[in-house]
């Protein structure tokens, strides 16, 4: 093959890997958001989507009265979040401070998981969002 087009496919792989609007398309490496992805769905999509769209009704109580899992895509909140805050959430638990019960909303993962997994969630979580909140959510991990 000619070193050229060698060199072009190499240099415009990701380029056009990311213009389908997919996880390559976010400002880290696709192999991060890759495993970030394979972590969510065997860990966090039962409860919050294959998609990141959260259970129906998230915004009101169930009978029991716990707050539903949101979502995680642009539709929810996760993006006003900072880095350090969604990486406590996901290693220590969550409880939803309107529950009515006094049991974690979410489980928390240390155990589970390793710091570099939970970043890799957390890289993959900002392929849910939109530019503006992409941007917006880098100005809170500051």
């Amino acid at each position: 093959m000619n070193n050229w087009i060698y060199s072009f496919i190499l240099l415009a792989a990701p380029v056009i890997a990311g213009a389908s609007g997919g996880p390559e398309s976010a400002d880290s490496t696709s192999t991060e958001v890759s495993q970030g992805r394979q972590i969510y769905e065997q860990y966090c999509a039962a409860c919050h989507g294959w998609q990141g769209e959260g259970a129906a009704n998230w915004k009101n109580p169930d009978e029991k009265g716990e707050m539903p899992p949101p979502p995680h895509d642009e539709s929810g909140h996760t993006w006003r979040h900072s880095d350090a805050m969604l990486f406590k959430m996901i290693t220590k638990g969550w409880r939803h401070p309107f529950n009515k019960t006094e049991q974690l909303t979410m489980p928390a993962f240390e155990e589970s998981l390793t710091d570099q997994e939970i970043g890799a969630v957390i890289e993959y979580l900002k392929t849910l969002w939109t530019d503006e909140q992409r941007e917006y959510q880098a100005t809170e991990s500051q």
